[in-house]
């Protein structure tokens, strides 16, 4: 049973494992009221994966959260990506991705949309003075 997700005033939290159970899409826009882009976690299981596939309009963005996926382009390049792997995909690139292993599942994220990005408007709130609490982030 899922457990779904925790809303507030202007936000919405939730945990993948809580969206769903199995394998295949937990629906992360609909759980969190997400209009701008489409979002979705998939649970791909060892040795299983998608079908080639494109878009009319949508670029997309995957995201390896656990485990790893091989994901295939039209062009017959394979990448393989591990957590923390990222790949961004034309609407009209054929793609395809599968779980390589033979023991685990994967978990990835996939964003999409088209004409989303307004450019970089973020600010702080009154009275902060910076970004992070502690400091800037490593690397920073």
């Amino acid at each position: 049973m899922s457990k779904g997700a925790i809303t507030g005033d202007g936000y919405a939290v939730a945990n993948i494992d809580d969206l769903g159970e199995g394998p295949g899409f937990r629906k992360i826009r609909k759980e969190l009221g997400v209009t701008a882009f489409g979002v979705n976690a998939i649970i791909v299981p060892p040795g299983l994966g998608s079908n080639r596939h494109l878009h009319d309009e949508q670029e997309e963005t995957y995201f390896v959260h656990r485990g790893r996926i091989e994901i295939e382009f039209g062009d017959g390049k394979k990448h393989e990506l591990g957590p923390g792997g990222v790949a961004r995909v034309d609407a009209a690139t054929v793609r395809q991705y599968r779980n390589p292993s033979d023991s685990e599942d994967a978990v990835i994220v996939v964003a999409g949309g088209k004409d989303g990005y307004v450019g970089r408007d973020g600010r702080l709130a009154e009275g902060e003075t910076s970004r992070f609490q502690s400091g800037s982030p490593p690397g920073q």
